[in-house]
């Protein structure tokens, strides 16, 4: 039990941060035999360390719902399970949506999901892309590439960078990453040491805060206005706290859909270079927009090397081939490629080659424009049924792209509750309570998303939406208490 663990005790990282990520891979690969882990004491002897140790280890591991603690009895692996026929938000269900892992509901319509559907998938160029360069590279397609990523594919990168967003960057700049999720894992590898300070909007996207909290951070919610996050409480906390960095997704932001002025983003690029701390982008649906405005990342305001441009093509092209980048800034370029080394070694050498050619072959372009015209029929269909439970009162800004709708509840309903009774109908939608740092609002507010809903369900869907909402408004109050 746990017998393998070797801690290094030369090494920079905390012995208990080491301990805790042990554990948790353990936990993670489900090769750990016993429901229950070692006492403090034991485990610390086995180990050499003190107990205290083994105590913050074991705290933090609490802290991301790995195990749990009995007094008396001792301390377990906490594992979610999930029922075929039970959809409510059990304890386990909602643990994992805090970590932007959501419960699949079977046979629902699936309002919950923003990965794209995959009638969309351009498998046929992409096709022709793989077996390219298996006639053109043979063996070499599988060898291990640069750490940083295949050097042409850096090459191509660079290029759409200037051409689509007017971003200068070497290939030297670009760090091939496995999707999104790595760049903020090896961001948060890079930059922060337990009890560091960063500064996130508030919402933001569970993903990241999971980065964040796994490496010790102390994360702090911004609250945001339609203009972006609120720059005189950013200010305040930048003074007070002096962040190792923020984050941010100033495009289309995950989960409001709120995209920031260029005024918004002046001005926390000014904030950043006055208290010189670093701006996280997190970029995933910049391309997706369906009005004829330009949206354009911070990144292509950034002069003195300070925002790190985090993109994922996850959401917009297939989400299996896992391929994103980011940029690197020159003072971190070597932390990072070491921390992408130790995560692992590389991307796969011949996904990157093959979309390097999709890439250059100019199929992409052809792709947004697709997606654009299949998504925009959806957004606003979805817009349009919505408009018409206004009168129920939810209330919602029309982003003009992304794929999903962030909705605010009326006064008398919660967003789990909500949530609970969509999937006694079949219903799949997420409750706000997954993207806020703290519950300042958070039971006001659901995500409706359109990505992986035909037209018939969102009628459907938007049809169970109106009758709970109806129901609740007309219906004898003790019926519908839970909605009280």
């Amino acid at each position: 039990m746990l017998t393998h663990i070797r801690l290094n005790k030369d090494k920079d990282l905390p012995l208990y941060i080491q301990l805790y990520e042990a554990i948790r891979d353990v936990i993670e690969d489900d090769n750990i035999q016993s429901e229950k882990l070692p006492s403090i004491r034991s485990l610390a002897k086995q180990l050499g360390v003190n107990n205290v140790t083994v105590v913050n280890a074991y705290k933090l591991l609490e802290q991301e719902n790995y195990i749990y603690t009995v007094k008396g009895s001792g301390t377990f692996i906490k594992r979610p399970s999930f029922s075929q026929d039970n959809y409510l938000v059990e304890e386990g269900d909602m643990e994992l949506m805090l970590s932007g892992i959501y419960p699949l509901l079977k046979n629902s319509i699936d309002f919950a999901s923003v990965s794209p559907t995959p009638e969309l998938f351009p498998i046929e160029e992409f096709k022709k892309s793989l077996i390219e360069v298996l006639d053109r590279d043979g063996g070499q397609a599988f060898l291990y590439p640069e750490i940083t990523g295949f050097g042409p594919l850096r090459e191509s990168i660079s290029e759409f960078l200037l051409e689509h967003y007017s971003i200068s960057a070497t290939k030297d700049q670009i760090l091939i990453t496995s999707g999104g999720q790595q760049g903020l894992d090896i961001i948060s590898k890079t930059l922060i040491q337990p009890g560091d300070v960063i500064l996130v909007e508030n919402p933001t996207y569970p993903g990241a805060f999971a980065a964040f909290q796994s490496r010790g951070a102390r994360i702090i919610g911004i609250p945001m206005d339609n203009d972006g996050i609120d720059l005189d409480e950013l200010k305040s906390y930048v003074k007070r706290y002096r962040p190792k960095f923020i984050y941010l997704m100033p495009n289309f932001h995950s989960p409001t859909t709120i995209c920031y002025s260029e005024t918004r983003k002046k001005d926390v690029l000014r904030l950043a270079r006055e208290y010189d701390f670093y701006i996280i982008e997190d970029d995933f649906l910049t391309d997706l927009s369906f009005s004829d405005e330009n949206k354009l990342p911070l990144k292509t305001m950034d002069k003195f090397d300070q925002v790190i441009f985090i993109k994922s093509f996850s959401k917009i092209f297939m989400p299996g081939v896992r391929i994103g980048f980011m940029t690197l800034p020159k003072a971190l370029m070597k932390d990072i490629i070491k921390a992408k080394h130790t995560t692992d070694i590389s991307s796969s050498g011949y996904l990157q080659r093959a979309f390097d050619l999709y890439l250059r072959k100019g199929f992409w372009r052809d792709h947004i424009e697709n997606i654009t015209a299949f998504y925009r029929d959806r957004y606003q269909l979805m817009i349009s049924g919505l408009e018409k439970l206004k009168h129920f009162g939810i209330s919602y800004l029309e982003p003009g792209g992304g794929l999903s709708i962030w909705v605010s509840l009326p006064k008398d309903f919660d967003a789990i509750e909500l949530y609970e009774e969509c999937g006694r109908r079949g219903l799949a939608i997420v409750p706000g309570k997954v993207f806020f740092t703290d519950s300042s609002g958070s039971e006001k507010f659901i995500r409706l998303s359109f990505s992986a809903v035909s037209e018939e369900e969102i009628h459907k869907g938007l049809g169970i939406l109106k009758d709970i909402l109806s129901k609740s408004e007309n219906e004898p109050s003790e019926k519908y208490m839970p909605f009280l």
